[in-house]
Parts: C-alpha cells; sequence; structure tokens
C-alpha cells in the first residue's frame, strides 16, 4: 500500500463481500472507471488474451520443456486463464494428459458442484477460489477437480521453500499438496507438471511465521514451558455481551454509542450475520479529523476488515499468540441452522470482543503463585 501511495495512487478500500454486491471489490472498480475519465481497468477475468496467452506461451513452454510428453498437469484456478489455456493446447499435443484443477474450500468453481459444499467460511489462501465463475474459465476442459484447504497448501508452501528452496506462496503450495495426492494414479515414468504461479511476498507476515500460523491453527504449539494459563479455554474469560453496529450506522452516530455505553471498540455485523469487520473510537475519530472520512459516513469507511477470529473451544495460549500483533480478537460461536427446505449450514455468530487487557485481567485474578 505505501508503494502505491508513494506512486500517488488513491486506495479504496472495500468490505468483503459478495462479488455482486454493490459495495464489492469489482462493483466498486467498475463505478470507479464509469466516472473517471480515460481509466480502465485491466480485467483478466473476461480479458480474451489471458488464456490465449498461456495457450501460445506457458503450454508451448511445459512442451518444450518435457519433450512433448506431458501425462498430468495440476494447475490453480483464479483468473482461470492459465488452466484454460494451458489445457486446451496440451489436449490438442497430448490428448491422454489428465488437466487436474484445484480450487480452495469455500469457492464455488470446482465441479461437480456437490465438492464445493463446505462450512468453511474463510479461505486465508490469495489468488484462487472465487464466489463466481470467471468468464475466461472453460470448466470442460479439467478432467478433474480436487478440493484444497489452507492448512495442507501453507505446511506444503513451507516445504517448497525450506526443501526446495522455492520462495513460493500459499497457492503454490495448493497446487503442491493436491498434485502429491493425484500423481498416485500415475504409473512409473510418467510426469506430472505443476504450476506454482505466486511468490511469497505477500505472505511475509502470514505462513512464514509460526505464531501466525499457531493462532490460525494450522501449525501445533511446541512451546516448552507454557504457563500455567496456556490450555484454559477462551470460553472461561468473563466476557461482556458485545455491542454490534449495523454497516449503515454512520461515524458521528458510532462515536456517540462507543462514548455513552463506554466501549473502545465493536464489531460490525451485517443483518445476514456477516462479520464485516471491526471498527474503533480512536480509529473512527482520527479518520474523521485527517479528512478522509466524514461524520456522515457509514462505519463501513473507517472499520478494520483484517481481524483476527477466536472460538470459545480455543485455548487462551492461542488468543495470547494472537494479540502479540492484533489489538484485539473476534469471538465467535458457530450455530448450526436449517433452513426452510431442509438443507444445513453453520453460522458463525459474535459472542464477543477480547482484547489483552482482558487476558492480563484474567491471568493476574486467577494467578496461582
Amino acid at each position: 500500500v505505501d508503494i502505491l501511495k508513494a506512486l500517488g495512487v488513491e486506495i479504496v478500500r472495500t468490505p468483503c463481500t459478495r462479488f455482486d454486491a454493490p459495495e464489492s471489490n469489482i462493483r466498486v472498480a467498475w463505478k470507479l472507471k464509469n466516472e473517471i475519465p480515460n481509466s480502465h481497468i485491466l480485467d483478466q477475468y473476461r480479458n480474451p488474451s489471458n488464456p490465449l496467452a498461456h495457450y501460445d506461451t506457458t503450454a508451448e513452454e511445459i512442451l518444450e520443456q518435457c519433450e512433448g510428453k506431458v501425462h498430468m498437469v495440476v494447475i490453480g484456478s483464479g483468473t482461470g486463464g492459465t488452466v484454460t489455456g494451458v489445457a486446451r493446447k496440451l489436449k490438442e499435443k497430448c490428448p491422454e494428459c489428465k488437466i487436474i484443477g484445484v480450487d480452495p474450500e469455500g469457492s464455488i468453481v470446482a465441479l461437480p458442484s456437490e465438492l464445493n459444499r463446505t462450512n468453511n467460511t474463510t479461505v486465508e489462501v490469495e489468488g484462487i477460489g472465487h464466489d463466481f465463475i470467471p468468464t475466461v474459465l472453460d470448466r470442460s476442459v479439467v478432467d478433474q477437480w480436487y478440493k484444497c484447504n489452507d492448512r495442507d497448501s501453507f505446511l506444503m508452501s513451507r516445504r517448497l521453500i525450506r526443501e526446495e528452496g522455492l520462495l513460493c506462496g500459499g497457492s503454490s503450495g495448493s497446487a503442491m499438496s493436491v498434485a502429491v495426492q493425484a500423481a498416485k494414479d500415475l504409473k512409473d515414468g510418467q510426469r506430472c507438471v505443476v504450476i506454482l504461479p505466486d511468490s511469497v511476498r505477500n505472505y511475509m507476515s502470514k505462513f512464514l511465521n509460526d505464531k501466525w500460523m499457531i493462532k490460525n491453527g494450522f501449525l501445533k504449539d511446541v512451546q516448552e514451558h507454557k504457563p500455567w494459563w496456556w490450555n484454559i479455554k477462551v470460553q472461561k474469560l468473563n466476557l461482556s455481551a458485545p455491542l454490534i453496529l449495523l454497516p449503515e450506522v454512520s461515524c458521528q452516530k458510532a462515536i456517540e454509542i462507543l462514548r455513552e455505553k463506554g466501549y473502545d471498540q465493536a464489531p460490525v455485523v451485517a443483518e445476514s450475520g456477516l462479520i464485516l469487520g471491526m471498527v474503533t473510537l480512536s480509529n473512527t475519530l482520527t479518520s474523521v479529523l485527517a479528512g478522509s472520512a466524514q461524520f456522515s459516513d457509514p462505519v463501513t469507511k473507517v472499520i478494520y476488515d483484517q481481524f483476527s477470529k477466536i472460538s470459545l473451544e480455543d485455548s487462551l495460549g492461542k488468543l495470547s499468540c494472537i494479540l502479540e500483533n492484533d489489538h484485539f480478537a473476534i469471538v465467535v460461536h458457530e450455530q448450526m441452522q436449517f433452513s426452510g427446505n431442509g438443507s444445513s449450514f453453520m453460522k458463525q455468530m459474535v459472542f464477543g470482543v477480547v482484547t489483552a487487557m482482558d487476558l492480563l485481567t484474567f491471568v493476574s485474578r486467577n494467578d496461582k503463585k
């Protein structure tokens, strides 16, 4: 972000929401494009030259390096350009080549659609998976889809870095974790090509960090000398009922409510139950005084949309890891809900907001020494 600002770019932040929602990054981008003269969107989701570039170059390079003998290729689906272009060329030159598509849990891209059923509501891996089908993606060229998860993806990325010296990112780990499974169907001597599309650059503070991996449940905590409270569950904390704001509440009203109720922060939750982020009194006041937001703006203009969630069953040790970098964590409780047609799904409800002071108060009051 700082580099973009140095280039004179204006950063417009949008909430994490459905692609077709008016406030989504895609809809906001098109709205700005229509308002700003001489502006253009490099829309790789609909650019026909996207898959064509991979048809003419990426696929040709694979064929050249493999001397025309490729039996399986494993590719993640982001914009859809790589898997579509490479698959079309390989189907022409190597008809027996099996195309494996990689799609993260929580995405709807994979086929058959039954594969996409999941209770997972968050995806940490970047660059692959969507809640829509990209226009340039031709799913008919994929022979088999595999679903991947964050844990396997990040652990594989760390292995690739440590054991192979490849400074790759999360979606590269996704592709390789799937390749390890899919390649079991190959015979001795057959070749499997795995596309590693991203670098570790965007993950410097994420899966490279052991504590980040631990707090997200992707890595076991191996701390030898844990304090007495380390394995106690979060539900033992005496948390007060949360103050929740709806996204249409204005900044001025949010400030008044937080001051009146004596809160420093509050989660912003849509009527659907989706947690949009956190609004803090200090950040709201600072944003208004700096001119980046107006009192009349909705609180979504000043929310933190990057926040950590923790469940009541998680340990205080995990919470401690989160609070080393974050000022707070949202405590969530999952509920099974049933619709009228009998289908069920898990829904996260906000149970409370926990800060370092809450943890410190619990430890000091219950210290066994």
